[in-house]
């Protein structure tokens, strides 16, 4: 298991617990370097992070050849016609402009239901074409639930897939599915380990959004406490017991931001004993970002 490097804090004001906003053009160039020399390979940035395009291909070191994983637009319509395909290879090439890259490493659809709609195979057909035109190497989904993943494998063989992993939203691990994926050879990248940085923040500090919860958060917080584990730890600790998942995509504000998740990753001891299962939720307005309403 590798970790990967989310880059919407690049391009937009992103998390429910960021207080510094978007991160300066400078500090993405540090970010970038340190995460070079310190064997991160891989940035994940997508259409719709805002700048997070333009400002990592101008902010990318000259020495690092980082592996880069983009997303598509969103197609609006119920119905997918053939011209949105033609859409989607025009926005990927903007991609390729605004990351100053040759090709990439990964293409997704940003939105998987997308694929899912009436005519849905003409995105992935234009993105095998770019596969077979050497412009990327894998194809895949962001997904956001295990019914959308099982009705995307009934009509998809993906390259890659990309999923919400964390102490909250278990889904994956307990019905199977990263099991399943892992069989038929799909990349695994889990997103949301910190679940926007929910899972990094006391009861207290909590939105009110999040009441039905904040008992959970409360004896999972206790529980870490009894053991000496900070809830960083835990929160890696919890993904990097899942051996199938292949990177872990961390969304970051600042270089010691960065420093801080490396130190703890590199440090998890994952022989020690706690029962995360016992802390899932199952409540998709909580495990859902997109469904969160804090205003």
């Amino acid at each position: 298991m590798k970790i990967g490097l989310g880059t919407v804090q690049f391009g937009q004001n992103y998390g429910v617990s960021n207080k510094h906003g978007i991160t300066p053009e400078g500090e993405v160039r540090d970010v970038l370097t340190f995460a070079w020399e310190n064997g991160i390979t891989l940035l994940d940035t997508a259409v719709l992070y805002g700048a997070s395009e333009e400002v990592v291909g101008r902010s990318i070191p000259s020495h690092a050849s980082f592996t880069i994983v983009t997303k598509t637009p969103t197609f609006q319509n119920t119905k997918i016609e053939k011209e949105d395909a033609v859409r989607l290879k025009d926005a990927f090439q903007g991609s390729l402009d605004k990351l100053r890259q040759p090709n990439l490493y990964g293409l997704l659809v940003h939105h998987a239901i997308d694929l899912l709609k009436d005519g849905g195979q003409y995105l992935w057909e234009g993105m095998q074409d770019l596969k077979e035109m050497g412009l990327v190497q894998k194809i895949g989904a962001s997904l956001y639930s295990p019914l959308e993943l099982n009705y995307f494998l009934e009509k998809y063989a993906p390259d890659i897939v990309q999923m919400p992993v964390n102490v909250f939203d278990q889904r994956m691990v307990q019905n199977g599915y990263l099991q399943h994926l892992n069989s038929l050879g799909v990349e695994i990248h889990s997103r949301s380990v910190f679940l926007q940085g929910l899972l990094l923040m006391t009861p207290g500090e909590m939105p009110t959004y999040f009441n039905s919860v904040r008992d959970v958060m409360l004896r999972y917080r206790e529980a870490l406490q009894k053991q000496d584990i900070n809830p960083l730890e835990a929160a890696l600790m919890f993904v990097y017991r899942q051996p199938e998942i292949d990177y872990v995509i961390v969304g970051i504000n600042n270089q010691a931001h960065l420093k801080e998740i490396l130190n703890v990753a590199n440090n998890i001891d994952l022989l020690r004993r706690f029962n995360f299962s016992i802390y899932a939720v199952n409540e998709e307005a909580i495990i859902n970002p997109s469904l969160w309403r804090l205003q």
